[in-house]
Formats: C-alpha cells, sequence, structure tokens
C-alpha cells in the first residue's frame, strides 16, 4: 500500500483557510451540537473535537460548549488556535492519548478518514469512550464507506484573494476494492499575481462498510444511534454514540 504524503497538513496547510470559508461549516456544526443536546443523558457544556484540524467545526461549537480540540499536525493547530483564541488546543494522536479528564461530549469529524485499519478506528472510538462522561454523546460520522462510495469522483472548487486565485481539485480512487483504504488525491493551481504554481498531494484513508462502523462503536461500549444528514450526503449516517 502506497504511503499518504498529507502535504495538506504540513507544509501546504497554509491552504487550508481558503478552501471552503468557515461559514460552510455552520449548518454541519448546529446538526452535530443539536444531536448532542438531543442524546445527552446529562448537561452537555464541555466538548472534545478530536482531530480539530483548522478549527472550523470548532468555531462553531464553541457557542455551544468549551471546545478543547486535539490534532497530530502542529500547522494545522496553529490555524486553530489563531481562528479561536479562547479554545484549548493540543497536539496529540487521537488513537493513543490520555488527557486525565473526561469531556460531557466528544465530537470526532472527517479526520476519522485517516484510520486506514479496524484496529486504529477501533482505538479512536476507545479514546473516544475513554474521555467521555457516563450519559454524554460522541458525534462522528463517514466520510465515504463502502456501501457507497463512487469511484474516481472529482470535486472542483476555487477561492480568491486580492492577489490569489486558488483552484482546489480533488480526487478519490480505489485501487484495490477488496482492502480497507482509498487513495484521494488534490491538486492545488495557486495563481499568485497571474504566475501559476502547481501543488499535489497524495493522501491514504480508510474505507469500511457501514456495518464494520457499527460493530465498532458498540465493541467500544457505545449504544448507538444514526441520524440522517438531510440532502446532499450521499446517504450516510451521523453517528450519535452515547456513553
Amino acid at each position: 500500500m502506497k504511503q499518504g504524503v498529507n502535504r495538506l497538513y504540513n507544509d501546504l496547510a497554509w491552504l487550508w483557510p481558503y478552501w471552503g470559508d468557515v461559514e460552510e461549516y455552520r449548518r454541519e456544526s448546529e446538526l452535530f451540537a443539536e444531536l448532542i443536546k438531543q442524546h445527552a443523558q446529562i448537561e452537555v457544556r464541555s466538548l472534545l473535537d478530536m482531530g480539530c484540524g483548522g478549527g472550523k467545526n470548532a468555531f462553531h461549537l464553541k457557542k455551544h460548549f468549551e471546545v478543547t480540540g486535539i490534532d497530530i499536525s502542529e500547522p494545522m493547530l496553529s490555524l486553530a488556535k489563531k481562528l479561536n483564541p479562547e479554545c484549548t488546543f493540543l497536539i496529540e494522536d487521537m488513537r493513543k492519548f490520555n488527557l486525565s479528564r473526561q469531556f460531557d461530549s466528544v465530537f470526532i469529524n472527517d479526520s476519522v478518514t485517516y484510520m486506514i485499519t479496524k484496529e486504529d478506528l477501533l482505538k479512536a472510538f476507545r479514546s473516544a469512550y475513554m474521555h467521555l462522561r457516563a450519559g454524554g454523546v460522541m458525534i462522528t460520522y463517514p466520510d465515504h464507506c463502502k456501501d457507497t462510495f463512487r469511484q474516481n469522483k472529482t470535486e472542483v472548487s476555487t477561492s480568491k484573494t486580492d492577489t490569489m486565485v486558488i483552484t482546489f481539485i480533488e480526487n478519490n480512487y480505489d485501487p484495490v476494492p477488496d482492502d480497507d483504504t482509498y487513495e484521494s488525491v488534490f491538486i492545488f493551481l495557486i495563481r499568485e499575481n497571474g504566475e501559476l504554481r502547481i501543488e499535489h498531494d497524495f493522501h491514504v484513508c480508510g474505507l469500511f462498510t457501514l456495518d464494520v462502523w457499527r460493530a465498532l462503536l458498540q465493541k467500544a461500549g457505545f449504544e448507538v444511534h444514526e441520524e440522517s444528514w438531510g440532502e446532499g450526503a450521499e446517504g450516510l449516517p451521523v453517528f450519535a454514540c452515547v456513553k
């Protein structure tokens, strides 16, 4: 299996603020906050954002909860801190960390797609369970799953500033359908003051069936509820998991 490069979370992390405005995360973040409050059996004041990335979800979730975020990428944490100076951010690996405290809720967004084995996915869920108070809720979801994966799906978007035009191209491809991974390739067309620069990036991501997700969440100890994203989510559920 090829190894991911993940430049987007390292030397190309400066592109992240331009890839989707923070306001584009409002609708989904409000949904997650609503599901947490709906399923929680305790009063929810705190939230642990596992794999928080550049902090765009945290920007909206902090209006509802006291947010602590963890991520394995220092450049992305720097962006998250700049966007959310009132929140706490720590460099940690979601598969193996211990903050020696529990939270009223836990959120794992699309960063969970970098769990490329069932073992790693279970480790992340167990980490969430360990850091969640009894009666609290963990929210997570699959970006893609084997049940609905669209081979060779390609998406294009463009962002503009006073001096730059940046076109983002993302292509998802599963070269070996019998394994548990797919490849996500990014191409960045960066035109600064009219001069073109092309960068590329390669990510290996996990690809499991929904039944695997359900089984691993239950194995981690959660009571699992499935909720709908609504239109545009390719039929994949959001999992609201109660401890």
